[in-house]
């Protein structure tokens, strides 16, 4: 008697849920993956895109048994990695792990963006979402959000806060809670993380609205930085004892670093299907989702429909609040 799917090893039963994931689109693909694939990420290594983008690449390899390859193609707030991907034939041995910066921020701020998202790309799925915190120097003379706005009200347009330039992440959510508490910020924009990081750490800025916990937690461990606030809307298992500033009288903030996977456009609904299932699928192993635990981030593996939409409600969130604080590109 042939032995039921209760006896198979485990291996053989994960093979088997891959094959039955590939199978029927891939034979409508022409096999698809035939040779490795090309995994582009527009951001350096060793930052949360592209530890997400290494998890991606992992679980794409795995499950087709094809290398796929990352590439790091860094540069003016990924703009210039996403610009590549949307310039590479749609064949799907180019994908591209892209964030938040490049998807639904750039598109306000760059009046001549070498890409159009929703013409030149095509989503796939909403990775990963990442918790971002307000870090304070050890000297600044506030400990809490209450404490800061007292701070810059008493004294207008002399509390600095850093970030890794103008239009990225850390930089809107500055302008964001200041837009909400109605204080003055003072923005000092860095061409990249690094310089805005030694210089926070140095002091020299004392705030620092970080978009990633990947450093942030450890310089709070270590009592390098203090930690103001959790930026997103619940608090973080890397800073559990750290309010969020909903929690700290500004209900409803929610300010996330998101990274999704997309392709050029024209990319064939067979193989759009086929990459989101497998990814998808490989998101939801616990495994991952430890490793995504570790930089604060949560795994998500929505639709390319809902990410679509999402990408679009995005960029008009951060589109309206680009108009409203009058914030122009370098």
């Amino acid at each position: 008697m042939a032995p039921s799917h209760h006896c198979l090893p485990r291996r053989h039963l994960l093979t088997a849920t891959v094959l039955s994931l590939v199978l029927p689109t891939a034979r409508a693909a022409n096999v698809y993956p035939a040779k490795p694939v090309r995994l582009m990420v527009p951001f350096a290594a060793a930052g949360p895109t592209d530890v997400m983008g290494r998890i991606t690449s992992q679980i794409l390899a795995e499950a087709t048994k094809q290398a796929t390859v990352v590439e790091n193609r860094p540069g003016a707030g990924g703009n210039l990695g996403t610009d590549a991907i949307a310039k590479a034939a749609p064949d799907g041995y180019t994908l591209g792990l892209s964030a938040i910066s490049s998807l639904a921020i750039a598109p306000s701020l760059y009046p001549r963006l070498p890409y159009d998202v929703a013409r030149d790309l095509t989503p796939i799925t909403l990775v990963g979402i990442a918790k971002g915190a307000i870090v304070a120097h050890p000297s600044a003379p506030f400990s809490d959000l209450k404490g800061l706005v007292a701070y810059a009200r008493a004294n207008p347009g002399k509390l600095n806060y850093a970030s890794s330039g103008i239009g990225t992440s850390n930089h809107l959510a500055g302008e964001y809670f200041a837009s909400l508490a109605g204080i003055d910020l003072q923005h000092v924009p860095y061409k990249g993380t690094a310089n805005a990081a030694q210089d926070l750490l140095s002091g020299t800025v004392l705030l620092s609205f970080e978009s990633s916990l990947l450093t942030a937690a450890p310089n709070v461990e270590s009592g390098k930085l203090k930690a103001i606030a959790i930026t997103s809307a619940t608090r973080s298992a890397l800073l559990p004892n750290v309010p969020t500033v909903a929690e700290q009288g500004y209900p409803g903030f929610d300010v996330p670093t998101w990274f999704g996977l997309v392709s050029p456009a024209g990319l064939p609904k067979e193989v759009v299907g086929l990459v989101h299932r497998i990814v998808a699928n490989g998101l939801k192993a616990p495994t991952v989702r430890e490793r995504f635990a570790k930089i604060g981030a949560e795994p998500v593996g929505d639709t390319p429909n809902e990410f679509t939409r999402y990408i679009r409600e995005e960029t008009i969130r951060w589109g309206r609040l680009i108009k409203e604080r009058g914030i122009k590109a370098e």
